[in-house]
């Protein structure tokens, strides 16, 4: 070829995946003519860079490029490939082997076609296109060039073997191009029979790959023989039949004299392909299996063929192919529609093809979706597509038919698995511990761990279903038809089998850490479980328990949302009384409480403890358990007095009736602790804090997330008492240990960090507060959302260190967004709200708006009087900024008035040498050393 004049430079074969047979024509007849070639499939290894082999070859060689549709698609490596060449300005050598328009820059260039000829009418046009119309000067290559690629040579692509029996190729087949080349690359790169095992679930077109591959690549081959082998007795049949056909063994011989032969004859023969279709059984197959230097195609719903043949799964469709065979089908919808259907479908092709074929007939795809939400087992019921031997929802009964037969216990687990979430379900943590209400067949079948892994064994055997790591996984779609095929006995049967593997897979204690893998494994089948299913206390428990995890990940309102249909479900069948409602209102009224409804927590806990008090008596655990929860709707509706009132008789009643050391009664400790801080009783609830934290230490455990609660409210109460060393490291601790035990974004991790940071700043840190409260506060805003209240009080906490490092700009830009959330949120008199508009006053001043800072103080101490009362510390705090701001407005009288009251009750309240106590009363100094310059410091 002119323009590339290396002495013997070998002709590189530029070619899509698709046309792979065409290339390995190509590439033996060049080498037949006496050329030298490089084609990838043949010269490059496992390992080789791709890019650079090409590159080399492109630079050294001649450039065949087989010119097809495939070819020219934009992501393919041949376009690097021939768009290099033409930037090289050197010349290309291009033949068609399908009917193509090429790109503009290429069209001048004359390409032969080799396709729709005769195989030496398409040899001729090959090497003339490669010699031009001359002679060739040097002599051919001796022909035993060619043994070294064995065999006699593939011949012309599309002509077909003299010995075939294949069934038609299907013309609507779209996609799995890719998986097409790999089957043929495993295939021609074995150095003895290549034995190709194709499994995959039902309805995933392993048949329809294996006779798109059979014709693709038929000029591969001297014979080509179809196997039906479903039923292994008919094999012999169908291989004595073969037998016949080549002559390995005289008509009407005995056939197994016949299978005997023709395994024989195999053996001494290359370039055959034997497709055993839709066998189960490995071991049926083995001794049907011939050696040689022939090619195997087996597929198969069973993936167990490691030890007989290289398994290939075959998987469903990407949304484009499933997009592509619906309009292959003649489906005439945009392509939102067929995404939506796809979807619907799971990409199954069967499930794909059938919906086409309802879509031609005149169905919409409105009416398709709609059918398909009402009963998807009826709708895949509608005939079958052509190359499929029945539809999707007979082949799941067939299937699950045979299963009851030959395995009731994984029917059983099937049956159950169909009642639940479409996720893994960790299977064999259940052996063993079935409750007593489980099936007879589920029970046997999950007596053990070995047992467990036989039935797992026995259900993705026939790819119902997908098994690893002891869990298994149904298909979305089959599940779905699982389902809706179940009658009404069935349906029950495996309810009451669902609620006995989920209460046996409960992995514990939703609070301890140890068992959160195990919850999340679970999580999905307890939130998609009727709850009409669970019928006892402790299936309830478990479903419950689920919601609680969620809330301990700050995620209330999935939670909230699925707690509210367990209690109208729950309410319902057992009535408002029972234990099992009670409780459910209780998770209930924490997750309103958590998504800032404490009006509808206070009302459902109200109601509770009502309730409990009738039932059960003054004194229950139950009961005393509901006081402490309304306790805390209380102090979050504001109403601090009536919580610690609430929480300090509930917390006598529970250390007589369940002693000082239950985690209940410290449960209780710890929540009083923190209403006697609220009431200004700091020293109070630093040493109940400091009681509960050690009783919590001994009976939980250093890193219980109760005990790390309890260390990071103590250190909250030390750092309110001026300890800020202590505060510190306690703080830094209780933090470290949070990360590792509950990770990084937990809530109660995220808590400490903000505490931690108060106290940094109280120690003069107040770069390393800031960017704590910085990192805080964006965790929060993605683990919490904008507007909860911690990620609220993040915020107002990062606007105090911005204000105190002098960006009063940013601190007060902050301050403002966070009061208008807080006020929406927590209303205008919570005592959160109350804080940020105090600390916004102070930025106001400092940047020089009085005025705007003396309106918000006024506004902030009456409502602060109102809700705390008089002498409370805040109150205070927000009196004594009030005399300031007076003062630096020139109304020296009121600020001395309100200085002086205020100063009285620090001392009275505080006493005389907290900081408070002397901050006002520096105030009034300063003010009468400035009697007569009225302008004061703040």
């Amino acid at each position: 070829m002119s323009g590339i004049e290396a002495p013997g430079g070998a002709w590189f074969v530029s070619h899509a995946g698709a046309d792979r047979p065409w290339a390995e024509w190509a590439a033996w007849q060049l080498i037949d003519a006496g050329f030298q070639v490089e084609l990838d499939y043949w010269d490059w290894g496992a390992g080789d860079n791709f890019i650079l082999k090409m590159n080399d070859a492109l630079e050294r060689g001649r450039f065949l490029a087989l010119f097809s549709p495939a070819y020219f698609e934009p992501d393919r490596f041949t376009t690097p490939e021939w768009t290099a060449i033409v930037a090289m300005k050197e010349k290309i050598t291009p033949v068609r082997v399908a009917k193509v328009v090429s790109p503009a820059i290429l069209r001048p260039l004359i390409a032969r076609n080799l396709f729709g000829l005769g195989e030496d009418a398409a040899r001729r046009e090959l090497l003339d296109a490669v010699n031009g119309p001359r002679r060739p000067t040097v002599a051919p290559a001796f022909p035993g060039a060619l043994r070294q690629l064995g065999g006699s040579g593939p011949r012309l692509p599309g002509s077909l073997p003299r010995v075939w029996n294949l069934p038609t190729r299907n013309a609507s087949f779209t996609g799995r191009n890719t998986l097409v080349v790999r089957l043929r690359q495993t295939l021609a790169a074995s150095s003895r029979v290549a034995v190709q095992a194709l499994h995959g679930r039902g309805g995933v077109g392993k048949t329809q790959l294996a006779v798109e591959y059979a014709h693709r690549f038929a000029g591969e081959y001297e014979l080509c023989w179809w196997v039906a082998a479903e039923d292994p007795a008919l094999i012999p049949d169908q291989l004595a039949q073969l037998a016949t056909r080549i002559g390995a063994a005289p008509a009407g011989a005995p056939s197994a004299d016949a299978v005997d032969a023709l395994l024989g004859e195999l053996r001494t023969r290359s370039r055959w392909l034997l497709v055993f279709d839709n066998i189960e059984d490995p071991a049926a197959l083995t001794p049907y299996l011939p050696g040689g230097g022939g090619h195997v195609l087996i597929t198969s719903r069973n993936p167990h063929w490691h030890a007989h043949a290289s398994p290939l799964n075959v998987d469903v469709f990407t949304r484009a192919e499933s997009v592509a065979l619906l309009h292959a089908h003649g489906a005439v919808l945009g392509e939102s529609d067929a995404d939506h259907l796809a979807q619907a479908l799971d990409d199954l092709p069967l499930a794909v093809a059938q919906a086409a074929a309802l879509l031609t007939g005149g169905l919409s795809a409105a009416d398709l979706t709609a059918e398909l939400a009402r009963s998807t087992a009826e709708v895949l019921a509608q005939g079958h597509p052509v190359g499929y031997p029945v539809s999707l929802a007979a082949q799941v009964r067939l299937t699950t038919t045979r299963l009851e037969s030959d395995h009731p216990g994984a029917a059983a687990l099937l049956s159950a698995l169909a009642l639940l979430a479409p996720e893994p379900f960790p299977v064999t943590t259940c052996a063993g511990h079935l409750p007593d209400h489980a099936s007879l067949p589920l029970t046997d079948a999950l007596a053990d761990r070995l047992r467990g892994s036989a039935t797992l064994h026995a259900i993705t055997r026939h790819s119902l279903a997908r098994a690893q790591d002891g869990t298994v996984q149904l298909h979305r779609l089959t599940q779905t038809v699982l389902r809706d095929q179940l009658t009404s006995d069935q349906r029950r049967q495996a309810g009451r089998d669902v609620e006995a593997l989920l209460t046996a897979a409960a992995p514990g204690d939703v609070r301890r850490p140890s068992t959160w893998p195990g919850w999340r494994v679970l999580l999905p089948h307890l939130l998609a479980v009727d709850p009409i299913l669970i019928t006892t206390e402790t299936g309830r428990d478990v479903v419950r328990d689920a919601c609680w995890y969620l809330l301990d990940r700050g995620q209330a309102r999935p939670a909230r949302d699925r707690l509210q249909q367990l209690h109208f479900t729950w309410s319902r069948q057992l009535g408002p009384d029972h234990e099992g409602t009670l409780w459910t209102a209780h998770y209930l009224a924490r997750a309103h409480g958590d998504s800032q409804d404490h009006a509808r927590a206070r009302a459902l806990d109200e109601d509770a403890l009502q309730r409990r008090r009738r039932l059960l008596g003054e004194d229950h655990r139950d009961t005393l358990t509901s006081a402490s929860n309304l306790a805390l709707r209380l102090a979050h509706l504001g109403q601090t007095e009536e919580a610690r009132a609430l929480d300090e008789d509930t917390l006598t009643r529970q250390r007589r009736a369940l002693g000082e050391d239950h985690p209940d009664t410290l449960t209780t400790a710890s929540n009083l602790a923190l209403r006697l801080a609220d009431v200004g009783q700091r020293e109070e609830a630093r040493a109940l804090g400091e009681d509960t934290l050690t009783r919590r230490r001994r009976v939980l455990g250093e890193d219980h997330p109760d005990t790390l609660r309890s260390a990071s409210n103590l250190a909250l109460r030390l750092a309110a008492l001026r300890q800020t060393g202590e505060a510190r490291a306690l703080g830094e601790d209780t933090l470290t240990r949070q990360r590792r035990a509950l990770g990084e974004d937990h809530p109660d991790t995220l808590t400490s960090a903000s505490n931690l940071a108060i106290d940094l700043a109280a120690l003069g840190h107040t770069e390393e507060a800031r960017a704590l409260d910085e990192d805080t506060l964006t965790r929060r805003r993605r683990v919490l959302g904008e507007d909860h209240p911690d990620t609220l009080r993040s915020a107002s906490n990062l606007a105090l260190r911005l204000a105190e490092l002098g960006q009063t700009g940013e601190a007060r830009a902050l301050g403002e967004d966070t009061l208008t959330r807080r006020r929406r949120v927590l209303g205008e008199d919570h005592p959160d709200t109350l804080r940020t508009a105090n600390n916004l006053a102070i930025d106001l001043a400092d940047g020089g708006q009085t005025d705007e800072a003396r309106a918000l103080d006024e506004d902030t101490l009456t409502r602060r009087r109102q809700v705390l009362g008089e002498d409370h510390p805040d109150t205070l705090t927000s009196a004594n900024n009030l005399a300031i701001r007076l003062a630096e407005l020139g109304q020296t009288d009121e600020a001395r008035i309100l200085g002086e009251d205020t100063l009285t009750r620090s001392r009275r309240v505080l006493g005389e040498d907290h900081p408070d106590t002397l901050r006002t009363a520096r105030f009034l100094e300063q003010l009468d050393e400035a009697r007569e310059d009225p302008g004061i410091g703040k």
